[in-house]
């Protein structure tokens, strides 16, 4: 561990905070940079100092910044589990749930081209503060309580602390939930999310295959393996939902993670609002923890009562920036804060390379226009659609649509090095846009259908279900395009549009079942008079208008040629029918 020193006079980039965006920007930095750094934060030693940190699910996008833009390969495998993917479950009406066969489950068996983690952020900063602080670029001061910033517009800041002080050209903020200059410019800003989430760490692996009462040879040869495979489960993030609230599991060495977030509206905050009321409530709510969880030794434990914000601007010409959550969070769900981390640090770094003051003006513009439409693009899924989560059918289609956005609109830049790229980010921000307007309109569809189904006479019973993501084919082809490395921004551009043309056509598929399950016509998925008509940007959810409008079509002949598999919710539509009506079909 370094020892403390004293500041320079001046340095091209000053950052305030030793977490995860602190330290990864500054490894970005020194890797393809030749900027001078200082570090500075609260802790005297932050590794050694800071509490358990949450947030250790990484995606694709995050997996591949980690792995290979901040070469952090080895540490990674060594330290870390390899992840096996987002699982979803849900009990099984009828059943008593106290076993995790009852339970069913949407996720993808195989595994990821571009490989992700299960990250113990303590384990991983401090590697980054060990390697990073053995740079002779970068210095690290410890202790500096009460930080402040004058910022100057010509560039030259000063950042003061109780008993120190520097300047610098660049300033960024990666305090966190401090957020120091968010609060010294006023930036603060609402968002339209109430979510919270109580969450602790229990000693030991939680393995949820193991949360059974059956013996070790039926586990060895359970014929569900036919449809979930060998990969042990325990390696994915185990999600456990109901309505508007879900529970994650992550496996670290030596211990599990476990959190409950949920939508202030549907859980009551005062019935989760400390570690042993969770426990109560997990238990209740997911049954199959009870032999298990209450008996765990608790290593650490927070909560986050009301936790997303946003945020009026983020980088400024200026020469000041934030990152991480100093400067917006959205929703843990499917783990998007490494990858704004990702989004936005790329983009500070590409802004501080400018070389002059008009290349940096609009570097600085583009940068705060793609952090906030990327940013903004999360928000319909967490305000919209959080209620899906308490039915596998709406649920699987809002994840499967939103992971073949993700796997082409987030990984393909990245991995063809074209995020501050001015030549492919213009045309790709338009096409972003155009797709917006289809992405609302089938969120509110999927939650409205999910509002239906509640009023529905449920079955008394079924047996657990399973569906693999990439069943839906727009999802399958949409993870080939991970291998396409390298592409130059025209033909990433043709990329994308020929995707663009594969998620309208996913679009009107998902409409179109929710058609077919409300009005219980299976055929009106292969009726081609009445697809031809159906507008996706104007879809309405009402069960009568939907009827009258398909009506006229009802005897059409025309058979409509898809380029996905109309009936790969097939096992989904007898929800909301009766017996006689299953059987007519």
């Amino acid at each position: 561990m370094p020892i403390q020193q004293s500041p320079k006079e001046h340095y091209d980039v000053v950052i305030i905070g030793a977490g995860m965006a602190g330290l990864t920007l500054s490894r970005q930095l020194l890797l393809y940079t030749n900027k001078s750094v200082l570090l500075i934060d609260k802790r005297m030693s932050p590794p050694e100092e800071a509490p358990q940190k949450y947030g250790e699910s990484l995606v694709q996008l995050s997996g591949y910044y980690l792995s290979k833009v901040l070469d952090l390969e080895e540490h990674l495998l060594v330290n870390h589990f390899l992840k096996y993917n987002l699982r979803f479950h849900w009990p099984t009406p009828g059943l008593d749930n106290k076993s995790y066969e009852d339970y069913s489950q949407s996720s993808i068996r195989r595994q990821s081209n571009l490989a992700t983690f299960q990250i113990d952020r303590n384990v991983l900063e401090k590697h980054l503060f060990e390697i990073n602080t053995a740079d002779d670029r970068m210095d690290f001061i410890g202790g500096t309580y009460g930080t402040e910033v004058d910022l100057n517009p010509q560039g030259n800041h000063t950042v003061r602390w109780e008993g120190g002080k520097t300047s610098c050209t660049w300033v960024v903020d990666a305090s966190g939930r401090q957020r120091v200059i968010q609060k010294h410019m006023e930036l603060q800003a609402k968002n339209q999310i109430r979510h919270g989430s109580t969450f602790f760490w229990v000693d030991g692996l939680l393995n949820v295959e193991r949360l059974t009462g059956r013996t070790h040879e039926e586990f060895l040869y359970d014929r569900r393996r036919q449809k979930v495979g060998h990969f042990p489960m325990f390696l994915g993030t185990n999600h456990f939902c109901a309505e508007g609230q879900w529970l994650w599991i992550i496996p670290l060495h030596g211990k599990t993670s476990i959190g409950l977030v949920y939508d202030r509206n549907v859980v009551p905050f005062e019935e989760v609002e400390n570690t042993q009321k969770v426990i109560e409530y997990i238990c209740r709510k997911w049954p199959v923890f009870a032999r298990d969880l209450p008996k765990r030794k608790i290593l650490a434990e927070g909560r986050l009562p009301n936790y997303s914000y946003d945020c009026k601007q983020t980088i400024s010409q200026e020469r000041w920036a934030m990152v991480g959550e100093a400067g917006r969070f959205s929703d843990p769900l499917y783990s998007p804060g490494s990858d704004l981390i990702t989004l936005y640090n790329t983009q500070v770094v590409h802004a501080i390379q400018a070389e002059d003051d008009a290349e940096r003006a609009a570097r600085c513009e583009l940068a705060e226009q793609i952090e906030r439409v990327m940013y903004e693009s999360y928000i319909p899924s967490y305000s919209i659609t959080y209620n899906c989560l308490g039915d596998q059918e709406a649920f699987s289609m809002k994840y499967t649509w939103e992971l073949a956005v993700y796997f082409c609109f987030y990984v393909v830049p990245a991995i063809s090095g074209l995020w501050t790229n001015r030549e492919f980010m213009v045309p790709f921000l338009k096409r972003y846009g155009v797709l917006g307007a289809i992405n609302h309109s089938v969120q509110k569809m999927l939650s409205e259908y999910y509002e239906w189904k509640k009023r529905q006479p449920q079955p008394a019973a079924y047996a657990p279900r399973f569906f693999d993501f990439y069943e839906m084919k727009p999802l399958d082809d949409a993870e080939k395009l991970f291998y396409q490395a390298g592409l130059t921004p025209k033909e990433a551009i043709d990329v994308i549009d020929g995707h663009m043309e594969r998620l309208e056509e996913f679009a009107r598929y998902i409409i179109a079942h929710i058609h077919a399950s409300v009005l219980g016509e299976p055929k009106l998925l292969l009726n081609a008079a009445f697809l031809k008509q159906m507008k996706i940007r104007k879809a309405v959810f009402d069960p009568e208008a939907m009827r009258q409008n398909y009506a006229p079509f009802a005897d059409s002949m025309e058979m409509h040629q898809w380029n996905l598999n109309p009936f790969a919710l097939e096992q989904f539509l007898g929800d909301t029918m009766t017996e006689k009506e299953v059987l007519a079909k």
